[in-house]
Parts: C-alpha cells; sequence; structure tokens
C-alpha cells in the first residue's frame, strides 16, 4: 500500500478521475470530481466534492451529484450565473450551474443542475436533457459565458470522431449547435474533456497585449508515449474556432504519462487561468497500488502564454500558493556534483515532500555520454541532473542528456511498477540549452513527482511507486557544475 501524498489532492477513500466543475465563488475554489461511492474500482460515476480558499487545504463535502437511476453522471464543468439567464437564481445570489454527461449504456447527452446554496446541494433541470444527439460517445461540457457574443457556450466533444463540437445558449436550457473543429493534432485515441479560454501575450517589441484562445482535448490514452493531453492556439469568435497551426501539428501538454483530463477554474480572480488534471493515465489507472483510495489531481497550474523562439507555447507554473507550504530550507551554490552531495548529506536533505529548484552549468562543450571506455548507465541518455526518492535499490532519476538535448524521467527503478506493462520506465522531452544554463524545478510529493523546464514550456507528470523509506536526495552527473539549489521540505 502506497502511502497517502501530503499536498495533492486524493478522496479520503474510493476511486477518483476527471476534475470536474471547477469554479471560483464567494472565496472558495469548488473541485468536483468523477466518484465511485462505493469503492476503488471505476464505477457509480457521481460527482465528488471539495472546496478551498488557497488551492492548497481542501474541506471534503458530501457528493454534490450521486449516480441516478438509468444513468450515470460524466464528466463536465461548472459556472456562476451572474446575470441570472437560466431563471435558477433565488434573488439571494447567483445560482451555480453544471453541465455534465449522463451517460446510458449507447446514448450520452448533456444535463444540467444548478444550486442557490454555494454548491452545498444541488436540483436537476426537470427539462433534461438540454442537448441529445441520440449518440454513444458525445460528452464532457465546458461551459463558459461569452460576453462579446452576450450567450453561454457549451464545448463537447465527438469522442470517437475525434471532433470538438460547439453550442451557444442565451439561457442554458435553449441550446443550438454554432460548429465543429478537428479532426487535427493527435487523432490516434477517443477525444475527451475539452475545455477552451483565452489568454494574453505580450506583442514583441510594441509594449502591447495580444490574445489567442487555447483549445485543449485529450486524445486517449496517450500521445506518443506521454500522457493523453493535447493543445492547440487559435482564434474564437463566439462560433468558430480557427487554429494557427497546421492540422497535422500535435502540442502535447504534458510529456510524462500522468496528466490527463485537465479543465481549468472558470471565474478565477485577478482574470488567473489556473487548471489540474488527473494525475494517472487511462492504460493503467485501475490498477496503481493505494488504498483506500484511488486517483489523484495534479497541483494547481498557473498558465500563460509565452513567445519562445518557434513561436507561441502554452506555459505552465505551480500555482504561487504553493509557496505557503515551504518549511526548513537548505541552499547550495557554485560546488561541484560530488560537493553538492557532500553538503547534501552533510545538511541531512531528504524527504518524501520536497521542493526543489536547481541550475546547472554545463561544461562548453557537453561531454559525450556515457564517456569513452565508461560502462554505459541504466539511465538512457544519463547526462546530469536530480535523483529523488532513493533508497535501497530504489530511485527516481531526473536528467539531461545535453548531446541530444532531452530532459527525461525515469522510473524504471522508481518502486512497484509491477502492476502494469503500460507503466512505462521512461519520459522524455526536448528541451533546449538556454544562455548555457539549464534549471529544473521539482516537485516530490510521496508518490509523484512534477517537473518543470525551459519556463514551464516543458512539464514531465509521474506516478511512482517507491517504498516509504526510500527518501534521499542526490545530484549526479558529469561535464557540469551546480550554479545554485535550493531545497525545501515541505508540510
Amino acid at each position: 500500500m502506497t502511502s497517502r501524498p501530503h499536498f495533492h489532492f486524493t478522496p479520503p477513500q474510493h476511486w477518483l478521475n476527471d476534475p470536474n466543475g471547477l469554479v471560483f465563488l464567494d472565496g472558495e475554489w469548488h473541485l468536483f470530481f468523477q466518484y465511485n461511492p462505493f469503492g476503488i474500482d471505476w464505477g457509480h460515476m457521481s460527482w465528488g466534492h471539495a472546496v478551498s480558499r488557497d488551492l492548497i487545504h481542501w474541506e471534503h463535502l458530501p457528493v454534490a451529484l450521486p449516480e441516478q437511476p438509468g444513468y450515470m453522471i460524466f464528466s463536465g464543468s461548472a459556472a456562476v450565473d451572474w446575470d441570472n439567464t437560466g431563471g435558477f437564481g433565488d434573488g439571494a445570489g447567483p445560482a451555480l450551474v453544471a453541465a455534465y454527461t449522463a451517460h446510458r449504456d449507447g446514448d450520452e447527452s448533456q444535463h444540467i443542475a444548478y444550486s442557490t446554496d454555494r454548491g452545498r446541494t444541488w436540483t436537476n433541470y426537470a427539462d433534461n436533457p438540454v442537448i441529445t444527439l441520440g449518440l454513444k460517445d458525445f460528452r464532457d461540457p465546458k461551459i463558459f459565458w461569452h460576453a462579446p457574443a452576450q450567450r453561454w457556450v457549451m464545448v463537447t466533444v465527438l469522442a470517437m470522431q475525434q471532433q470538438v463540437r460547439f453550442f451557444g445558449s442565451p439561457n442554458l436550457r435553449d441550446w443550438t449547435h454554432l460548429s465543429d473543429f478537428g479532426p487535427a493534432g493527435a487523432t490516434d485515441g477517443v477525444w475527451e474533456c475539452p475545455d477552451l479560454f483565452p489568454l494574453p501575450f505580450p506583442l514583441a517589441g510594441r509594449g502591447e497585449t495580444g490574445e489567442k484562445w487555447i483549445l485543449k482535448v485529450d486524445n486517449g490514452p496517450s500521445i506518443a508515449g506521454h500522457s493523453g493531453a493535447q493543445y492547440f492556439i487559435g482564434d474564437f469568435d463566439g462560433v468558430t474556432f480557427t487554429c494557427d497551426d497546421p492540422s497535422e501539428r500535435v502540442r502535447p501538454l504534458d510529456f510524462g504519462m500522468d496528466f490527463y483530463a485537465a479543465q481549468s477554474w472558470n471565474d478565477a480572480p485577478d482574470d488567473r487561468r489556473i487548471w489540474l488534471a488527473w494525475m494517472s493515465n487511462p492504460s493503467y489507472a485501475g490498477k496503481t497500488p493505494t488504498s483506500p483510495w484511488r486517483g489523484m489531481m495534479t497541483l494547481p497550474r498557473e498558465l500563460s502564454l509565452q513567445t519562445f523562439e518557434d513561436g507561441l507555447h502554452l506555459v505552465h507554473q505551480p500555482a504561487r500558493e504553493l509557496q505557503s507550504l515551504r518549511r526548513a530550507h537548505h541552499h547550495i551554490a557554485d560546488v561541484s556534483v560530488d560537493e553538492a552531495n557532500a553538503r547534501l548529506q552533510a545538511q541531512g536533505v531528504r524527504g518524501t515532500a520536497l521542493e526543489i529548484v536547481i541550475e546547472f552549468a554545463p561544461q562548453e562543450p557537453p561531454l559525450p555520454w556515457p564517456p569513452v571506455g565508461h560502462k554505459p548507465s541504466p539511465h538512457w541518455g544519463e547526462g546530469f541532473g536530480m535523483r529523488v526518492r532513493v533508497g535501497a535499490a530504489e530511485e527516481t532519476v531526473i536528467g539531461y542528456a545535453p548531446i541530444e538535448q532531452q530532459l527525461y524521467v525515469d522510473r524504471g527503478r522508481a518502486g512497484d511498477n509491477s502492476f502494469s506493462p503500460r507503466f512505462d520506465d521512461r519520459h522524455a522531452a526536448t528541451v533546449p540549452l538556454r544562455d548555457g544554463a539549464f534549471r529544473l524545478h521539482v516537485f516530490v510529493d510521496v508518490c509523484s513527482v512534477e517537473v518543470f523546464a525551459d519556463e514551464g514550456r516543458v512539464v514531465l507528470s509521474e506516478l511512482i511507486f517507491p517504498s516509504d523509506a526510500s527518501d534521499g536526495v542526490a545530484v549526479f552527473g558529469v561535464g557540469a557544475r551546480v550554479q545554485s539549489l535550493d531545497v525545501w521540505v515541505l508540510s
């Protein structure tokens, strides 16, 4: 049995998967999620519910939308109906409205429910479904208010056709088909869990800000050995999404294996765009060795658009609220790898809940790896990097191969991986060296690592299942110095 993480969201017990209904209201971040109230395996899908005032500490609430006679409650979203367009408000405050997929064998349709008590109790709309197409793979509605068009937009998927379908409504009850997008990008799996939102970006040299829309959709269960999450950059005029990229371009969201079904919060304060994802992979989610709970969320991440040499990219950064968890701090600067390890040992740096920021100064030109005559490493393209959750015959390796310009996570010795042949041991992404330095931002939390690199353009999210005693930390490699290393023990 794997110990529960310290600062990632998990249910008290039973099965969890997709985040649903993320919305902010009256100082509370609402997190609904796919939940089985009766067991640790998938089934009896309902919406679990928790709220937080800081995105870190969560209060578990009763099941919000339980399975109904004849159908399960699949994924969806929630929004605040500020102007009471749906007529569900009680005059004392705005209604929360949830849109979800009602799943029956052979048929999926879109339903709505509403709450007038800050999401504590819910009423299903009497005239559900609000959209039905008579299809078995039509699901995952994301709703939001589109101010320029003065109407609600619902983003759904035709899963087997690899299409996103958009609907519009003035009142959340009556919906009209607007347009379709796809197939495009990765199309070798089912499309699921769409999201659509605008992000600003700086216009180079002009001191002005532009805006682009991000359309995110999952291609389950994975994309070329990574998680199934992908995104498109383009424009949305309230009717049609137009992608800037050629249709064959694939933009993975996360280069690890365990980032799926991400959803962003509606109505987040200060115009922040924050999301989190289910931290697992459909290939093996039902077999992960945890109990009495199964399933967890990634860290909340703040999103932005940044310009790189090859154009705009979506950038993830850990939500700033996570800094409140920092406790004991260890700092090391401008030392060799061996000296860094000596100081880590002398300072007693170890743990199962850590935040690590490390910057390497690689040798120029980078050395080939392995050096001539050196026994090949068990870690592909080893180079230099960090080892975490180190113990007897266990370690999770986060490394960079400078010749190949590849950042990788190797979980071949990261503990129990016997539960599935799909629990692959290595995943990698291309990351160039910038200004002669290489920087990693790593979060370790008992049974997971999340690795941020290249200013957040590249992220690898990975489950790991080491023994509780494996809590060591070490630096490794040749051809580089440790420019700086900061480790915080997290509460």
